[in-house]
């Protein structure tokens, strides 16, 4: 099971950071199932799974933290006995995940009661915490024209926007990563996810930084959602960023050039206005 997550986190199947957190948490529980001899073996076997999955996808901070909260939380339980360590696993396992997902709906209902009947925003990629928070709003009697770029080359906007078009009050539409521009000085504010926020960077799905940086020259406000796990404000977590494959971006033989095809790039907080999360409104 551990070894098929992070086959499946390494292959992007799952695109929610919070849902890949979960996922990564949960498998650890795996190890209830093996035979160790000692405590301090169970304990390096944690910490080899606990690494093998944070190396599975070093963008997600979510990730990186869950599994670094447990591994500590278990060493931290001196366990006396390889029963007492499985127990505190299971035990930091199911806080973790507890954690992860109070944090993702308290973030939803922030942002929900940040919008405003008749509110016209722009969105890119897709976010999980921020289709909830729409969805809070719309039950709310809150009306919603959004506005979703493709995201592309793999174009997860469009699961965005099929989701959106099931939401009652929500007025979905459909445009190309270019043509955000086009349509942003009619928008109210740019409401994105994020992947993490790291030394005053937002680190989100390639395509944010321009529609951020046309936003600001429009004086057109952005908000980012997501969880706090995703915030990281100490040391041990350095963002790395993945270039997928050039098939994402021309099926053609590419003879003679380069195909750049980066996952995320980074957005100076200054081009952010609010950051919203479980702990509240924050401006950068």
């Amino acid at each position: 099971m551990i070894d098929e997550t992070v086959a499946e986190i390494e292959a992007m199947q799952t695109h929610s950071s919070s849902v890949v957190a979960v996922k990564a948490a949960n498998a650890l529980r795996e190890l209830a199932d093996r035979e160790y001899p000692t405590v301090s073996e169970y304990l390096r076997d944690l910490e080899h799974n606990s690494n093998a999955l944070r190396r599975a996808n070093p963008s997600h901070a979510s990730l990186h933290t869950t599994q670094r909260d447990i591994v500590t939380a278990v060493d931290e339980s001196n366990p006396d006995t390889v029963a007492d360590a499985v127990a505190a696993t299971e035990d930091a396992i199911d806080r973790v995940v507890d954690e992860v997902m109070t944090a993702k709906e308290d973030a939803a209902v922030a942002a929900a009661e940040r919008f405003e009947d008749g509110d016209t925003i722009l969105t890119h990629d897709y976010s999980s915490t921020l289709l909830e928070a729409i969805e809070l709003a719309a039950r709310d009697g809150v009306h919603l024209d959004v506005y979703v770029t493709e995201a592309r080359p793999r174009y997860i906007g469009r699961k965005t926007v099929r989701t959106l078009a099931g939401i009652d009050r929500a007025t979905p539409h459909l445009l190309t990563d270019a043509a955000a521009g086009h349509i942003l000085d009619s928008c109210d504010r740019v409401v994105v996810g994020m992947t993490c926020i790291v030394d005053e960077q937002l680190y989100n799905r390639v395509g944010t930084l321009p529609i951020a940086a046309t936003a600001g020259e429009l004086e057109v406000p952005m908000t980012v959602v997501g969880s706090s796990t995703k915030i990281i404000d100490e040391g041990g977590f350095a963002f790395q960023n993945e270039n997928r494959s050039a098939t994402e971006v021309i099926r053609e033989p590419t003879e003679g050039f380069e195909v750049v095809n980066p996952t995320y790039d980074a957005t100076p907080l200054h081009l952010v206005d609010t950051v919203v999360t479980d702990e509240g409104v924050e401006r950068p």
